[in-house]
């Protein structure tokens, strides 16, 4: 059993090893373009259940 997860561990290391990380930069570049699509994704969602509820309010009375 140790031989097989120290051979996990190897070949894990070894594939590691042939990713092409991402600069600071295109990281940073990245995470903005996510901050910023989840914040405008909240907006809409928000603002689509502001309308749904003020409509079913008016609905029931």
């Amino acid at each position: 059993m140790l031989g097989g997860v120290s051979n996990f561990i190897n070949e894990t290391k070894q594939e590691l090893k042939k990713v092409t990380w991402p600069s600071r930069a295109e990281l940073m570049q990245a995470t903005a373009v996510v901050i910023v699509t989840t914040f405008i994704l909240a907006l809409y969602i928000g603002a689509i259940d502001s309308v749904l509820s003020f409509m079913i309010r008016i609905l029931i009375g």
